[in-house]
């Protein structure tokens, strides 16, 4: 494992509670013949991502028991409901005093966003100033990696559901946009009609 390879951590936001889901929980979801979750892990790592930190809400205690997170560092947001603020908020601490210069910071409902993309916003990191962003057609989406330089203006910002954007949006000039539109697709899993994206 070379340095660079641990500065930068994978950060999964899997707490919600998948609301318009009739409240069954995003992280639980079978995708592929596994929880949804479990396959947002194992594209982190894919994409070079060594240490990887889950934040859970929801059901946390099903999702420690029926899907296969060894080797990940689990993190227990008691707050989820508050939004995916809160649950940003919650990885970024964590990640604090690890060594990690960098997060990719990666959601668990958008299973169309493969290892390929990852590792093109992964290799977006210089040092702990860095800003990327996936970027769809010139839109920018997911995943984004946050050096660890805007980590506190990050937390200080991420309220309700909105998590970065307001941090990104004052910091525009400062990311660097990677093209994804040919490797990935970025739909979220919200609603009924979303689970046909699942395998």
């Amino acid at each position: 494992m070379t340095d660079d390879e641990d500065q930068v951590a994978g950060l999964l936001l899997a707490a919600g509670g998948g609301r318009r889901l009739g409240g069954r929980p995003k992280a639980l979801l079978e995708h592929r013949g596994h929880p949804l979750v479990e396959h947002a892990v194992a594209v982190l790592r894919a994409a070079g991502c060594t240490r990887v930190h889950v934040v859970l809400g929801a059901r946390a205690s099903d999702v420690r028991d029926r899907a296969d997170l060894a080797g990940c560092v689990l993190v227990d947001n008691p707050e989820w409901e508050r939004g995916m603020g809160s649950s940003l908020r919650t990885g970024l601490d964590s990640l604090t005093g690890t060594g990690a210069r960098a997060a990719l910071v990666s959601l668990v409902d958008q299973p169309g966003i493969g290892a390929e993309a990852m590792a093109r916003v992964r290799a977006g990191y210089r040092d702990e100033t860095s800003l990327a962003s996936a970027a769809y057609a010139g839109v920018r989406g997911h995943p984004v990696l946050l050096g660890a330089a805007h980590w506190a203006g990050v937390a200080a910002t991420a309220t309700g559901d909105r998590g970065a954007r307001a941090y990104l949006r004052e910091h525009e000039a400062e990311i660097a946009l990677v093209e994804c539109a040919d490797v990935a697709r970025p739909y979220d899993i919200d609603t009924e009609a979303d689970l046909v994206h699942l395998e």
